[in-house]
């Protein structure tokens, strides 16, 4: 037997159980993933409490949870392509990631990922990078970001928020995130000017950045690109993750989707380079799985969180 977080129903953190599965076995075509580590993500929480978000996903109950993962392969199939026992891999696969056990096609179809773990690179960092840093990359390419910008970051100290202004911070912009107070230096060390969010924004943008923001992405709702919009930074320039097909103004909606195959390997490089951090912020035991979906789903985290297995 191997162990995997199980839900039955549609809910909070309460619904996630640990339980004894059957171990799979790799078949194949196919390699099986010891996994060691995976990453939490607002959409893992969205897709167990939101049975329409489960809807966009394919996701139906009785379901795993989780997406990022990290792991060694442990098993390999006739016919297995691009890898062999003992590879260090990351990647994603869709409400499966918080398992003992992953077994995934190679190569492995969309919306699944699977990837090799450069060297210098932990489980534990590897694990916080396929939707996190992708969605970063695709919301700074919706917006043209260049050398001289003035991006407004919305949801700065977030999963998604630590690698967009790391990414803005390399591209040559001067950044300004949106926050609690309580992260402001935090934010400050990853080299974003903090501003809270909330009501009276648009003025405290105003005294932060006098003649003015040439482009923002909203990691969080709508809020920042509203902001935006009323500092007249035209909508081509604005982008959105969380606020729907639909954002206000015109302004671009995209994700990890829209990302550019190459942005992983310039990513981990960069990590490699020293030039980004990857902010972990906790780790918990899979046993623990409801605290640490339960600290995600406060919003309230500075950078990513891990369970580790």
């Amino acid at each position: 037997m191997s162990r995997a977080i199980i839900y039955e129903t549609f809910g909070g953190p309460e619904v996630l159980e640990l339980r004894d599965v059957p171990e799979p076995h790799a078949g194949p075509g196919e390699v099986r993933v010891r996994v060691t580590a995976a990453g939490l993500n607002p959409m893992d929480w969205g897709i167990a409490s939101i049975p329409e978000a489960a809807a966009m996903f394919g996701v139906t109950v009785p379901s795993g949870f989780g997406y990022d993962f990290a792991g060694v392969v442990d098993e390999a199939g006739a016919g297995a392509d691009g890898f062999a026992v003992g590879d260090r891999v990351y990647g994603g696969a869709m409400a499966k990631a918080a398992a003992d056990f992953l077994v995934m096609k190679t190569p492995a179809p969309a919306p699944s990922a699977l990837f090799h773990t450069p060297d210098g690179i932990s489980d534990k960092v590897a694990a916080t990078l396929p939707v996190a840093s992708l969605t970063a990359a695709a919301a700074l390419e919706a917006i043209g970001l260049r050398p001289g910008d003035t991006v407004l970051v919305g949801g700065a100290a977030g999963g998604v928020g630590v690698f967009a202004v790391q990414f803005a911070k390399l591209a040559g912009a001067t950044v300004i995130g949106t926050a609690s107070q309580g992260t402001f230096e935090f934010l400050r060390q990853l080299g974003a000017e903090p501003v809270a969010y909330g009501p009276g924004l648009a003025d405290r943008v105003r005294k932060l950045a006098p003649d003015g923001v040439t482009a923002a992405t909203d990691l969080f709702g709508t809020e920042t690109a509203e902001t935006a919009l009323a500092l007249g930074v035209p909508p081509a320039r604005i982008s959105t993750i969380a606020a729907g097909p639909n954002p206000p103004g015109g302004v671009r909606a995209t994700g990890g989707s829209e990302a550019r195959p190459a942005d992983l390997q310039r990513i981990t490089g960069a990590i490699l380079a020293g030039e980004i951090t990857v902010p972990i912020a906790a780790t918990f035991p899979i046993e623990q799985i409801r605290d640490a979906v339960a600290l995600q789903a406060g919003r309230h985290v500075h950078g990513k969180i891990v369970i580790t297995l």
